[in-house]
């Protein structure tokens, strides 16, 4: 018996042991799972966390000049003044001999991703100067244009150029796109993007002041080499307001636009300045909150307006429609139209009627054939009803907008009570199908910093890759070309985008 006890009081100590090294080595495990999984989730009160994706232009803004433009120093070969004759023929070997590489080496070239851009490193008062006199007085609501409204929300809606630019000269551990990257040797590039904050300056400097900055960024970008030998073919310049960079747009023709519309009126753009072919329609900076999937479910049964309006009912040029179908509309039940701008009010009202409360969204032509009010459609979940005859859209090389938008002509949609029956005429599957597309269709649609795959950064160099081989075509052939032969070869065989035209051809071909 003494044996046995002998035998057995060891184990007891022993268990103790085990079990509190057991106990001492989850807690540990636990504490070590937690610190990793606290260390993977981005930290609120980091500002400079590069995976926080920001999508409000004045936040995104304010990180960008405060945290990140004093660490950008790239040496590139940008010419700081006049270049000489022989630079252009210089460049033209240099980009011979790697396109003949490329040529010879790559069995898909010349069309695939990702495109080479040369972004070109203008001085500040084109650049990181205006956009600190944003951020300087983006508060002064006060300033405002003839038509009341603030200045600095409509450069908010065509800040397509901030966006643009902070995503291209970001360093490269903190980009996500795969479509494109920034060169930083002109030769090999296959665009060259112009950072001047066009917007900004025509809206916030003084007039004559602001046209001479236009004169001395076009003369600075026009002695680049890269531009003598393209005559800008392949150069993009960021023109998304009808207004700005107006007083010197005839020189800057065959350059690559970026735009809002493409007006085929003459009231914004003169004949042979803007085309399909040559330019790229982006869409407006959305002035409200994105409606995703979750969003549009939980408000699917709130959604008990018809259609919804809340904007300038008097516009000039193609936005005479807005009159006549707000006296079409007004009092139709279970429709809401009322006059509204686009200040923090208007924000706020069009947010809840958008993305809350409405089936079907308005978006009739303004000043121009396009409107932001189309892009908070969209996003907010609220089937678009476009009554644009002239307009062209964002990316339809990509995307098929008669899959979240109802497209009708000008002629029906003041037609006593032909909209609203059609609307109605749609069914609940019909418009479930809408909400589905629109809510796979809006990140299409919502810029952010950084910038994310098919977003609508992504979806402008995919679409300017599609351009690619047409410019080098013409900046080829305007080498060759010999004295008295025909300068421009062009097809004129262009349609107008209009269901009411009487006439189907465009009267510029005269």
């Amino acid at each position: 018996m003494v044996g046995n006890h002998r035998h057995h009081t060891p184990h007891r100590p022993r268990s103790k042991t085990l079990i509190f090294t057991l106990l001492l080595f989850s807690f540990s495990l636990l504490v070590i799972l937690y610190t990793i999984s606290s260390s993977s989730r981005p930290s609120i009160s980091n500002p400079n966390q590069s995976d926080r994706t920001e999508t409000s232009f004045v936040a995104s803004l304010e990180q960008f000049l405060i945290h990140k433009a004093p660490k950008l120093s790239i040496r590139d070969d940008t010419v700081h003044g006049e270049s000489n004759d022989d630079d252009p023929r210089k460049l033209d070997e240099m980009v011979f001999e790697r396109e003949n590489r490329l040529l010879n080496e790559d069995p898909v070239y010349p069309v695939g991703y990702p495109v080479k851009v040369y972004v070109y490193q203008m001085p500040k008062k084109f650049t990181f100067d205006l956009l600190w006199l944003f951020r300087n007085t983006y508060k002064e609501t006060s300033n405002a244009t003839s038509n009341g409204s603030p200045v600095h929300r409509l450069i908010e809606q065509h800040s397509v150029d901030y966006w643009l630019w902070a995503d291209l000269i970001s360093p490269e551990s903190e980009r996500r796109l795969k479509s494109v990257v920034r060169v930083h040797q002109q030769h090999e590039a296959d665009f060259f993007y112009v950072p001047f904050f066009t917007t900004i300056s025509f809206f916030l400097l003084e007039k004559q002041q602001c046209k001479a900055l236009y004169r001395e960024a076009l003369k600075w970008v026009t002695d680049q080499p890269a531009w003598k030998r393209s005559e800008g073919r392949d150069h993009i310049f960021p023109i998304h307001h009808p207004w700005s960079f107006k007083t010197v747009r005839k020189f800057v023709k065959n350059a690559i636009w970026l735009l809002p519309d493409m007006d085929s009126t003459g009231n914004w753009y003169k004949p042979g300045q803007v085309s399909l072919e040559k330019d790229l329609i982006l869409p407006y900076v959305p002035n409200v909150d994105r409606c995703d999937a979750k969003c549009l479910s939980e408000s699917a049964p709130k959604r008990t307006t018809l259609l919804f309006f809340r904007g300038r009912l008097k516009r000039n040029a193609g936005g005479k429609i807005r009159a006549k179908l707000g006296a079409e509309l007004s009092g139709v039940k279970d429709v809401k139209i009322t006059e509204g701008t686009a200040g923090e009010g208007g924000k706020l009202a069009a947010q809840v009627g958008m993305r809350s409360r409405s089936l079907f969204c308005l978006c009739p032509a303004g000043d121009t054939p396009s409107s932001a009010r189309l892009f908070d459609a969209i996003v907010s979940g609220c089937i678009p009803v476009i009554v644009s005859d002239e307009l062209e859209l964002p990316f339809e090389g990509i995307l098929d907008y008669k899959k979240v938008a109802v497209i009708v002509s000008s002629s029906d949609a003041i037609q006593p009570g032909w909209l609203v029956n059609h609307l109605r005429s749609f069914v609940p599957s019909q418009v479930k199908k809408f909400q589905s597309s629109l809510a796979q269709y809006s990140r299409h649609f919502v810029y952010s910093s950084p910038a994310q795959p098919l977003g609508p950064e992504d979806l402008t160099w995919r679409m300017m890759a599609g351009k690619l081989v047409n410019i080098k075509l013409h900046t080829r052939r305007s080498l060759r070309v010999v004295e008295g032969s025909r300068s421009i070869c062009r097809c004129d065989c262009w349609r107008r985008n209009s269901t009411t035209a009487s006439n189907s051809l465009s009267p510029l071909l005269s």
